[in-house]
């Protein structure tokens, strides 16, 4: 019983044959052999393209994610130093004002220019 489950069955080690062809009908034996010729061997199924869709839209969704969160960032940049540019500007216009009128009358100018912001917006 020992030997029987030592050796390995017949069908289970069975070494892969190669087919040896013969000579060709036609006699072209110099010709490569041709195998037959199948347009749809390469066409994946429905359900395989679908999920492939499926799998570019979401990354493609991702991209628009990503580059939205990149403009908006860029945008706060922009709108920020639009800003301080602008407040700069204020700042020496009123310091300009300040050299040529009294500096009561330039407050009241500031917050009289507020009030016309305010009501702007």
């Amino acid at each position: 019983m020992s030997e029987e489950a030592a050796t390995p069955s017949a069908p289970d080690a069975v070494p892969a044959v190669s087919t040896v062809a013969g000579m060709r009908v036609n006699g072209k034996q110099w010709h490569a052999t041709k195998k037959a010729f199948r347009p749809r061997a390469n066409q994946t199924s429905f359900e395989k393209r679908t999920e492939e869709r499926k799998a570019l839209a979401a990354v493609k969704a991702k991209e628009k994610e990503m580059k939205d969160e990149k403009e908006t960032a860029r945008q706060q940049r922009i709108d920020k130093i639009r800003t301080r540019r602008t407040a700069k500007e204020e700042r020496v216009r009123y310091q300009q004002m300040e050299e040529k009128m009294h500096k009561k009358r330039v407050e009241r100018v500031k917050r009289r220019e507020k009030r016309n912001k305010m009501l702007k917006s």
